[in-house]
Formats: structure tokens, C-alpha cells, sequence
């Protein structure tokens, strides 16, 4: 991470504590640990999207805190894995399975999902990555990987959130990708580099509504506890936050800044 806001770290490092997880709850309704702009009602749809089922096998490429990872296996009945680059959110995920009494079907692992995936050629039947392949450099190379893991017919679903599709100011970009790497990408281009790397794609489509509604809630959410947050968070980083947020909610709102679901299938 760079910049003065450090949202995964400090996420992961007090993702337990009762001022965040109220955060949370008023901002998506049901708590999975989430920090993105996914609800656990939209996470089920995309479940369906992706046809899975006992016996079969599905990967989450940065899963976080792994609640994504563990509803998916609930919902869907198959097995689950779920990666991610931070130590302390895999570290989480795992305590997770294992109180949701899902270590069975659930496994988590520590990996830098930039580079080629530790998996077996044509191992997973389904590939689920939320509001994240924004963070990957690199995303022709990435796609083409994560065809290489895929079984002949299985699903890909990923959410892209910042595809230009208005005018944006340099502060607005500076601000909007203040809490780490960003991989602005203009529409069509995930169509085409999709297309590129062997896979049909059978939906794109636009669910900024999503950001818009969650960033004002989950900055209103936060406001409401400025003094409990800054004692945890110290407050430059408070307040560093509560910028990205605002800026977040006038990009989406506006639609300039747009976030898109892409369901694709292995050619």
C-alpha cells in the first residue's frame, strides 16, 4: 500500500473490534467482513451466475477476511479456496472456517495473486474475484492465467469498479486510488482483453449503483463514530479515509467512474 490511507491494513488489523464490525453492519446490512462494494445478497446472485455445485471446485482470488469465500461454499455447496496477498487477512479467514465449522470444505492461502496462480492446470470450475483485478498489474497476463486454471466450460466472474466512463480530474484520480495500486481501465477493454485470452463473455454489466449506495453509507457510517475510529485509526488516516469514500460516492454517482460485473465462460 502508498499514500496517507492504508485501508487493507488497517481493515485486517482491527477487523474484530466492535466499532468496525458496527461500521459493517450498517453499511452492508449482513457482516461478512467485506471492504468493497459487494452485499451478501449480491454475492449469492453471483454464486447462481457461476452454476456451481457439490463436487465442484471454486477459487476467490483476493478474498479478504474469507467471508465471501465461506458464504460461497454455504450457498453453493461446493468446495472452496480462497488467496490473498495480506498475511493477517488470510490469518482471519481461516479462524472464520473454522468457527463456521467449514475447514472441511473451505481452505485458505497466502498468495500474490499478480503472478501465476499456485494451481494445477484445469483444477477450478469456477473463478470469483470482487472489486480486486483493479489492484493487478499486468491484466491480459492475469486473464490468460486464470483461463489456464479453468476446466473446459468453467465460469469467471469479476468485478472491475473504476472503468472510465466520464471525465475524471487529476485529484480525483490522485484521491480515488489513494489506498494502494489502481488499474484505471476505459470501457471495452475488458471485453476485448477477455476475448483475448480465450473466453466468451456472456454479461457485462453496470452496477455502480452499488458503489454509489455503499461508499455514502459506509462514510455516514463512520462519521457517526468519528471519535471511537480516530482513537483506533489515529486521524489523519480517519479523515484520509472519509476523503477516498466521498470522492468514491461523486465518481459513481456522477458515472464517471464505473463499476461493471463480467460473467465469462472458457472457450
Amino acid at each position: 500500500m502508498s499514500g496517507n490511507v492504508n485501508l487493507y491494513d488497517s481493515h485486517y488489523g482491527h477487523l474484530g473490534t466492535d466499532v468496525q464490525s458496527e461500521v459493517r453492519r450498517e453499511t452492508y446490512g449482513e457482516d461478512l467482513g467485506q471492504a468493497s462494494w459487494i452485499t451478501a445478497g449480491e454475492a449469492r446472485e453471483w454464486f447462481d451466475r457461476l452454476r456451481l455445485g457439490p463436487g465442484q471446485r471454486a477459487l476467490e482470488v483476493a478474498c479478504g477476511s474469507g467471508g465471501i469465500t465461506c458464504a460461497m461454499a454455504r450457498h453453493t455447496g461446493a468446495g472452496a479456496v480462497g488467496l490473498d496477498v495480506n498475511e493477517a487477512a488470510i490469518a482471519a479467514a481461516l479462524q472464520r472456517a473454522e468457527r463456521a465449522g467449514l475447514s472441511g470444505v473451505v481452505s485458505f492461502r497466502t498468495a500474490d495473486a499478480g503472478r501465476p496462480l499456485p494451481f494445477p492446470d484445469a483444477s477450478i470450475d469456477a473463478l470469483f474475484c470482487n472489486d480486486s483485478i483493479n489492484h493487478l498489474p499486468g491484466r491480459a497476463a492475469v486473464l490468460a492465467d486464470w483461463r489456464r486454471l479453468l476446466r473446459a466450460g468453467g465460469r469467471l466472474l469479476f468485478t472491475d469498479p473504476i472503468v472510465v466512463t466520464g471525465q475524471l480530474s487529476n485529484d480525483e484520480i490522485r484521491t480515488r486510488s489513494s489506498i494502494g495500486f489502481f488499474l484505471f481501465t476505459p470501457a471495452g477493454e475488458n471485453e476485448r482483453l477477455l476475448a483475448r485470452a480465450g473466453f466468451r463473455v456472456l454479461e457485462a454489466t453496470d452496477r455502480t449503483a452499488a458503489v454509489a449506495a455503499i461508499s455514502q453509507r459506509w462514510r455516514d457510517a463512520r462519521s457517526a463514530r468519528r471519535e471511537r475510529l480516530i482513537a483506533q485509526e489515529g486521524e489523519e488516516a480517519f479523515e484520509g479515509l472519509q476523503s477516498f469514500l466521498a470522492v468514491v460516492h461523486t465518481l459513481a454517482s456522477e458515472g464517471r467512474l464505473s463499476r461493471y460485473a463480467y460473467l465469462a465462460e472458457r472457450a
